[in-house]
């Protein structure tokens, strides 16, 4: 069960700042008169009798061809059971946030108030017309089996219970990959099964058109084995009943090759582990605890191929690998249903996947120097954005080869690029850097924790194991607002400066000081009351490695911040001019802007370190930098100094560092749209390349663009990002929220990582 706190940060997610996870954007403009008579009356009566004449022309005129129902009745709602149609809906609208942010597919909710099997269906047929495709969801079994069998036989649109058809593609991609490793053919795999449900027998029946005997299945259910002749079992088990005389679990397993889990945690005990085959497959899968500990899995048998629905283990069977790029794929074609070819070719392009080099960009989310197949890696990662790419051009293909494809598909690269295209809405970069960050928690130092939301963020990131926050601040504010906001943890360092417990501590950082600057006019009496300022004392604990990174600025400004830092922590080798970044989450995907912070009119030397710094950046992100140095001209069109500058920082970069995909000076419009560039300049060496960085000639125009993208464009933006600086020290934007506060420390620790890295 949830703590008091976690449910009300829960509610208050799902309540604030309005109510619900999804909205209807609006496509098309409408600021006009002669829009709105576009849009409706009298306008719209021509797409109307467009569709009379042929409904496939629905298509063409309306949102249909991206728009899948996600329904339920709420009789088998994730672990709660049957909740009902109106509590099933906050599940509802995840699953439509999950087909969006990772598939671009727009989502209607429906809950349909009932039990009965024929109203149900009756309800999904007559609104049918409205949607491309039909997921199925949270429908309790056997109801779930007839209801999804009916509607696909009814209906002239994809239809998928993904609680079934879901676990099924992701683990028998899984299976295929994991009998290769253990070299053992799937017709001669013995399989034991812990779960009857609708899962389990769509896993099984995927498993059996792959090659499985039905001979080698044995399957249990709470009651015990499903074997013929016993009475109360379903027509779906029935197909699979064993006509062995089986007792137990564990005779069941004794030289079986395949244990499959959707059951309940703690069933498959070590003993029956080791009685499995050589090179055993252990998948499994309940949630959140597994039918065997993963780590008791390992201890029991070195030789385990195992996979778990948990996000903490090696492959997870994670349904979202799945349903978004399935149903993407059937959408592009138009197709009428999605068959067992079309899964199958969502199996074995996922097997396919896991066995390609993985792209740095997911090695880098999961801290992995470099993931490879094999048994820690037999299915591709949530976050890998080849998924995009790969999984519905497969589908699509599989639906037009068996022939329910009513758009096929002709250009194939295109269609690969369409896809990239649709995915920049999203911010799943923001998702990989707390990933990342996760995988390797660093210390960091929060200089004003007796902040209300300074202090939230810290608890957020502490919750969800960002970073290991270090509060400094007035204690008895900290301690009072953490009561307040519950937050808990025995081994959260709170820290005074200004208090008598930290004389000794401000005295040896004190000391330090006074070295570092005392040329510089810093007396040690000045230096001691020097460290009594938070911002000084927060420095000198990153300076003097008793934390790994800081962050400062919610509530004083960016110079007083800056500051200390740059006195204390200095600058890496080599770097004359620290620099900042920011990373905005904008429509066509992140886009990098320099410098926005810092150096107010650099000049062509410090231009070009910028792009190297930013370049470095860009990397830690796991993106390949594709750089515009951008001015108000065009290659040369300008001999103002202002332009010229560019062109020389662009001279400079091609001849020192030709390996930067760098080009300018460029105008934002022609940086942005690759058409008009190469049009106009084909020239350029951006050409073919999607520009995801823009380096600005000053601080004015660099700190006026990001803020207005994110004021009018709602772009999500992380940053100012600190470059250049020997150590990780990082500062907030004068009162940001605590969305960007948490990710700006997942920004610190990937920081702190990479530097100890190349400290190593």
């Amino acid at each position: 069960m949830s703590t008091p706190r976690k449910r009300r940060e829960a509610l208050v997610y799902h309540a604030k700042p309005r109510p619900g996870k999804i909205e209807v954007v609006p496509t098309k403009k409408h600021s006009s008169q002669r829009d709105l008579g576009l849009a409706y009356s009298p306008g719209v009566a021509e797409p109307c009798l467009e569709i009379e004449k042929d409904k496939q022309n629905a298509y063409k005129y309306t949102n249909k061809g991206n728009l899948v129902a996600v329904i339920s009745n709420g009789t088998a709602v994730l672990g709660l059971g049957d909740i009902g149609a109106e509590a099933s809906k906050p599940v509802m609208e995840g699953k439509a946030l999950l087909f969006k942010i990772f598939a671009d597919i727009d989502v209607f909710d429906i809950e349909v108030d009932t039990k009965n099997i024929d109203d149900f269906i009756n309800t999904v047929k007559n609104i049918a017309p409205t949607f491309g495709g039909i997921n199925l969801e949270d429908i309790k079994a056997p109801e779930a089996f007839e209801i999804e069998e009916r509607l696909k036989a009814e209906l002239p649109i994809p239809v998928m219970h993904d609680d079934q058809h879901g676990t099924a593609i992701i683990s028998a991609a899984a299976l295929l990959n994991a009998l290769e490793l253990a070299e053992k053919k799937i017709e001669e795999v013995r399989v034991v099964v812990s779960g009857a449900g609708s899962a389990a027998i769509a896993c099984i029946k995927l498993y059996a058109l792959l090659g499985v005997r039905k001979e080698n299945i044995v399957m249990f259910d709470s009651k015990g084995a499903i074997s013929k002749g016993r009475e109360g079992l379903s027509d779906k088990q029935i197909e699979f009943a064993t006509s062995r005389q089986i007792k137990s679990l564990g005779e069941a397993l004794e030289n079986a090759d395949v244990f499959l889990g959707l059951s309940i945690g703690g069933v498959l005990k070590p003993e029956m582990l080791s009685s499995m085959a050589k090179d055993p497959i252990v998948f499994a899968m309940a949630n959140p605890d597994p039918e065997i500990d993963y780590d008791l899995a390992i201890k029991t048998r070195k030789d385990v191929i195992m996979a778990t629905g948990r996000t903490d283990f090696p492959n997870q069977v994670n349904n979202v690998l799945g349903f978004p790029y399935i149903f993407r794929g059937a959408l592009d074609v138009r197709a009428t249903k999605i068959n067992e070819e079309m899964k199958m070719a969502a199996v074995k392009a996922l097997a396919r996947l896991a066995k390609e080099p993985v792209p740095e960009q997911v090695n880098i989310a999961y801290a992995e120097t470099r993931l490879n197949f094999g048994r820690d890696y037999i299915i591709p990662k949530p976050f890998d954005p080849r998924l995009i790419t790969e999984i519905p051009p497969a589908v699509a293909k599989a639906a037009m080869e068996s022939g329910v494809a009513q758009n096929p598909i002709k250009d194939w690269e295109a269609y690969k690029e369409e896809l990239l295209e649709r995915m920049g809405s999203e911010d799943k970069i923001t998702r990989l850097l707390i990933n990342r960050a996760k995988q390797n928690p660093k210390r960091i130092v929060y200089a004003e924790a007796d902040h209300l939301d300074v202090l939230k963020a810290a608890q957020q990131v502490y919750d969800e194991k960002i970073a290991i926050p270090i509060l400094l601040g007035r204690r008895d504010v900290i301690l009072e607002l953490m009561t307040e906001i519950e937050f808990e943890g025995e081994d959260i360092i709170i820290i005074d400066p200004k208090s008598d417990e930290e004389e000794k501590k401000r005295n040896e950082y004190a000391e330090a000081l006074w070295k570092k600057r005392s040329r510089k006019g810093v007396t040690l009496y000045d230096a001691k009351k020097i460290l009594r300022e938070r911002n000084y004392f927060a420095a000198m604990m990153v300076e003097k490695g008793d934390a790994d990174a800081m962050l400062s600025g919610y509530s004083r400004a960016y110079p007083s911040v800056l500051k200390p830092i740059l006195e204390l922590i200095g600058k890496e080798n080599g770097v004359t001019n620290v620099a900042a970044t920011n990373l905005m989450n904008s429509k066509r995907g992140p886009i990098f802007i320099s410098d926005t912070s810092i150096n107010i009119n650099p000049d062509a030397s410090v231009l070009a370190k910028i792009a190297q710094m930013t370049a470095k950046t860009v990397k830690m992100f796991g993106i390949e930098p594709v750089i515009a140095m951008v001015s108000y001209s065009n290659f040369g069109s300008s001999k103002n100094p202002n332009a010229v500058k560019v062109k020389e920082a662009v001279d400079y970069l091609h001849k020192n560092f030709p390996e930067i995909a760098v080009d300018g000076e460029l105008q934002v419009d022609f940086a942005l749209n690759k058409k008009m560039r190469a049009d106009k300049f084909p020239f350029s060496k951006l050409n073919g390349k999607k520009v995801n960085t823009l380096i600005y000639p000053n601080l004015d125009s660099a700190n006026g663009t990001y803020k207005l993208m994110k004021e009018l464009n709602s772009a999500g933006s992380i940053g100012p990002i600190l470059m250049g600086l020997n150590k990780p020290a990082h500062v907030f934007q004068l009162g940001a929220s605590v969305d960007e506060m948490v990710n700006m420390s997942a920004v610190a620790v990937v920081d702190a990582q990479q530097k100890s890295k190349r400290k190593l």
